[in-house]
């Protein structure tokens, strides 16, 4: 057994009987699938559902929660009737997550955990704000585990799936801050992603709403395979999907940049 995997294994028996708010990436992923090596039927993992979050991410909770025999509960955290969150301002995030922890506090008896790493500390993220007043533990910071180590122990468990899964953020995250959170907006945003994915198959791509285009961000390898014939076609494709949501924005190709949509204050910068 590998030093880290070790160390997060003696944090989770450590905190013992615990909630794990898992959001269908590889960090709670792997968090969720080691908490109940460790504490079995004492370990519950907590998923929400809403417009934000990616069909095949919910599609996967489920999937190992049947194959792993988790305790798993699916909720709404009602993030979509906070007003706050719906306007999209720069700390949507903490908004989200205050809802989120809020209703699984009010679900659990027991400790809430995230998939929080030690990477995740190094930039700007008011959901950590809302965490903390909700006095949500994260295992692999207590552990000293960064992102590649989580992708290691998904190695080292066989979870080979989770280990080469790509980063993909909530939907939320592809809308640029000052425009309104729409749930039909969210729901044409992973079409159109979908749609890349099936006639490219990148290694990334988000497709950024801004205030007068659609951007399909793409990794460096992918936009060197785009054609015009090919780019063509995708901005087409993503065109009809967006305009499902009444967005008639023309539609442009871009290297891919995390975090692109979010405009953060220059006073917090």
């Amino acid at each position: 057994m590998s030093n880290e995997l070790q160390r997060l294994e003696s944090v989770i028996d450590g905190i013992g009987p615990l909630a794990v708010a898992v959001s269908g990436g590889v960090d709670s992923m792997t968090l969720s699938v080691v908490a109940h090596r460790v504490l079995a039927r004492d370990s519950r993992m907590l998923h929400a559902v809403s417009p934000a979050v990616p069909e095949d991410a919910t599609a996967r909770v489920k999937d190992y929660g049947l194959r792993h025999g988790w305790r798993l509960d699916v909720i709404d955290a009602r993030e979509f009737a906070d007003p706050d969150y719906m306007a999209n301002p720069h700390d949507r995030c903490f908004y989200c997550k205050t809802n989120l922890y809020a209703t699984m506090a009010g679900t659990v008896d027991c400790q809430l955990v995230s998939g929080t790493n030690q990477d995740d500390l190094g930039d700007y993220r008011p959901g950590l704000r809302a965490a903390s007043e909700h006095a949500v533990r994260h295992p692999y910071v207590e552990a000293g585990i960064d992102k590649a180590a989580v992708r290691g122990i998904a190695r080292e468990l066989s979870l080979h799936d989770l280990a080469e899964l790509p980063a993909s953020p909530c939907l939320s995250s592809r809308v640029e801050t000052g425009i309104a959170i729409d749930p039909a907006t969210l729901a044409a945003i992973y079409r159109a992603e979908r749609l890349v994915r099936t006639k490219l198959a990148p290694d990334t791509v988000r497709c950024r709403l801004r205030t007068d285009t659609v951007v399909i961000e793409l990794d460096n390898d992918s936009m060197a395979k785009l054609d015009a014939d090919l780019a063509e076609t995708l901005r087409r494709g993503v065109a009809t999907m967006m305009s499902t949501a009444g967005i008639s924005h023309p539609v442009s190709f871009q290297a891919y940049r995390m975090g692109s949509a979010f405009l953060r204050p220059a006073d917090e910068r």
